[in-house]
């Protein structure tokens, strides 16, 4: 199956692409600044959940849960808690405890996405042992 891939713009002539935008809003509803996630990773998490869809076609969800991990794991444990919902820390480490046990899923696939970007908090690659192959 052939996907559409999301659009740049260029030189904001065009515009961002639905899915850019989607994602984006996900960021925001986290509390996670879109800037502070470099495009090239926004365009992988795409293509990621794409994968991950059935038919090709990620639901809304998919991208809250999407931009829940990685902005965790982009901004660490410190500054993504949460005084309005105080199980949202421990729901998200359980997620990352899940992912480096079953290294096929999305979540796990995210993770390794923030740690080869260099994007990841320290913290993160510290307190679940994280390490790359390649390095």
């Amino acid at each position: 199956m052939v996907r559409s891939r999301p659009s740049l713009g260029l030189f904001g002539i065009f515009g961002r692409s639905p899915k850019l935008h989607q994602l984006d809003q996900a960021f925001r509803a986290h509390d996670v600044h879109p800037r502070l996630v470099p495009d090239a990773v926004k365009l992988t998490i795409i293509g990621l959940l794409e994968d991950h869809a059935i038919g090709g076609k990620p639901v809304p969800q998919a991208y809250s849960a999407a931009a829940e991990i990685v902005g965790y794991c982009i901004m660490g444990a410190d500054a993504f808690v949460s005084e309005d919902d105080p199980n949202r820390l421990a729901d998200i480490e359980r997620r990352i405890d899940r992912a480096l046990e079953f290294t096929s899923t999305l979540d796990a696939q995210l993770v390794l996405l923030t740690l080869h970007a260099g994007v990841i908090q320290p913290s993160v690659v510290k307190q679940f042992q994280l390490e790359s192959d390649g390095e």
